[in-house]
C-alpha cells in the first residue's frame, strides 16, 4: 500500500467516525495533492449523488481551501450566501443539498495535509460541540498519519548501522526511537497499522545471541525507556502509567532476563535482539 492509499484509507474511516462523532448525515474529505496547493476529494459517507468526488478544491477557496490556507477549522451557516468564503464550488455543494458545513484541516509537522468535512442539509449553527468532536478525530488522522510516516521510513531504511564517529550518540537515538514507537503502539485501533509499527521497531534490534527469552508488550516498553536512560518516574509519564506499575514491570523484565539491576536487564535483553 502506497502512502497515498494509506492516508485515503484514513480518511475513509475519519469519515464514518466523524459523522457518529458529530451526528452529522453528511461527511467528505480528502488528502492534499502533492506538489499542488489543492485537496483532492476522493472518499464520500453519506451523500446522495457523486457531485463532490474527484472535486480540486484549491487552497484560499470555499470552505475547504480556506481552512487549508489557514490551517484551521472553519464553518459556514449556509454555504450558498456565506459571505465569508468564495463561491467557486457552490454548483457541486448545491447539486449535494448541503448548507451548513463544518471543515477541519489535517495537520501533519506544521502541513495540512487533507481536509475533513462534516455537513448539514439544513441551515443550522454548528455549535461548539460538534467542532470539537470534528477536531478530535482530525487529531486521530493526524496521529496515525505520523504514526504511518516513521513506520514507513525505517522499514524502508531497514534497521540502521550507525554512521562512523560517534556511534554511541548515533545508537541511544535509535534507542530512543525505538522506545518512543512502541510507547505509540497501544494507542492505535488500526491493527494492521499496529503490525506495521511493531515490525519496525523490530527493525532497530540487533539479531539476537541469547535464545529463549520473551517479555510481556508492556516489560519491553519499559525496558526500551530504561535503556534510552529514562528513570521510573519519566517512563511512567511517557507510557501513561503509575511508577509503581512501571517498578512492577520492571522487576518482572529482571527476574525473566536473571538480571539483578536495570543495567544488566538492558544488556541481557539486547543479547536475546529484544532491544537495538
Amino acid at each position: 500500500m502506497t502512502a497515498d492509499a494509506a492516508g485515503t484509507v484514513e480518511i475513509g474511516g475519519a469519515l464514518v467516525r466523524l459523522r457518529r462523532a458529530t451526528g452529522l448525515p453528511v461527511a467528505f474529505g480528502g488528502l492534499v495533492e502533492s506538489g499542488r496547493p489543492q485537496i483532492r476529494i476522493s472518499e464520500l459517507s453519506g451523500t446522495t449523488t457523486a457531485a463532490l468526488r474527484s472535486l480540486a478544491v484549491t487552497s484560499g477557496n470555499g470552505l475547504g481551501g480556506k481552512a487549508v490556507a489557514l490551517a484551521r477549522p472553519c464553518a459556514v451557516t449556509d454555504y450558498s450566501s456565506s459571505r465569508q468564503i468564495s463561491h467557486e464550488y457552490d454548483v457541486p455543494v448545491a447539486a449535494e443539498g448541503i448548507r451548513s458545513v463544518v471543515a477541519v484541516p489535517v495537520v501533519v509537522r506544521r502541513r495540512v495535509r487533507g481536509v475533513l468535512y462534516g455537513a448539514l442539509r439544513s441551515a443550522q449553527p454548528l455549535g461548539d460541540r460538534t467542532l470539537g468532536a470534528a477536531m478530535a478525530v482530525a487529531r486521530d488522522v493526524e496521529q496515525a498519519l505520523v504514526v504511518r510516516d516513521e513506520v514507513r521510513g525505517l522499514l524502508a531504511a531497514g534497521r540502521p548501522e550507525p554512521p562512523g564517529g560517534d556511534q554511541g550518540a548515533a545508537w541511544e537515538q535509535v534507542r530512543e526511537a525505538h522506545a518512543a514507537l512502541r510507547a505509540l503502539a497501544p494507542r492505535i485501533s488500526d491493527p494492521e497499522l499496529r503490525a506495521e509499527l511493531l515490525a519496525a521497531c523490530g527493525l532497530l534490534t540487533a539479531p539476537p545471541r541469547k535464545a529463549g527469552v520473551t517479555l510481556a508488550p508492556r516489560e519491553l516498553d519499559v525496558l526500551s525507556w530504561v535503556a534510552a536512560g529514562a528513570t521510573n518516574a519519566a517512563v511512567a509519564e511517557r507510557l501513561g502509567l503509575r511508577a509503581e506499575t512501571v517498578k512492577g514491570y520492571l522487576r518482572s523484565a529482571m527476574r525473566k532476563l536473571g538480571a539483578h539491576t536495570r543495567g544488566e536487564a538492558v544488556t541481557a535483553a539486547r543479547r536475546a535482539g529484544l532491544l537495538p
